[in-house]
């Protein structure tokens, strides 16, 4: 009997700025649809996800504001950078997030790109965005938690 290989999850790039900028809800795993030079350069890890997000038009959902540098290698049909990019997703979940997106304040994020058994994935999140406010006490609270644990770190020493 062999025993079931756990799937393979390699980094491309992921949204450092959406944790500080929203408080994330629930996530999602969605396919990318991707031009062949894209996943070239994906493999390379030059994507940037910063001002990216994802919108719903017509029961589908696509990947705008993501920046895939155009493949060095590649002498002729080279992508556009900055295209809308098709992302697959079950019927039931597209519509499950139709109804969360049209909530006040709920947008749909991208937090990381990354490879799963070599197909190109994204990782989304409902959000609502932080006031400036919330991010204050978010950076407050993350330096008593680094305190909190600086402190327990000293007194096992001694």
């Amino acid at each position: 009997m062999t025993e079931k290989t756990r799937s393979e999850v390699k980094l491309i790039c992921q949204n450092k700025k959406a944790r500080h900028d929203y408080e994330l809800g629930e996530r999602f795993e969605a396919g990318l649809v991707l031009t062949g030079t894209e996943v070239k350069s994906l493999r390379l890890g030059k994507a940037n996800l910063t001002d990216a997000y994802a919108r719903l038009q017509g029961g589908e959902a696509f990947l705008v504001g993501v920046h895939i540098s155009p493949y060095p290698m590649a002498h002729f049909g080279n992508h556009d950078p900055l295209r809308k990019r098709k992302l697959l997703l079950r019927r039931q979940e597209l519509k499950r997030l139709y109804g969360r997106v049209q909530e006040q304040g709920q947008s749909l994020i991208p937090l990381r790109l990354y490879f799963k058994d070599g197909r190109a994935k994204a990782e989304l999140a409902l959000a609502r965005g932080k006031k400036n406010p919330d991010k204050r006490q978010s950076l407050k609270e993350a330096a008593a938690r680094r305190e909190m644990a600086r402190a327990v770190r000293e007194a096992v020493r001694r």
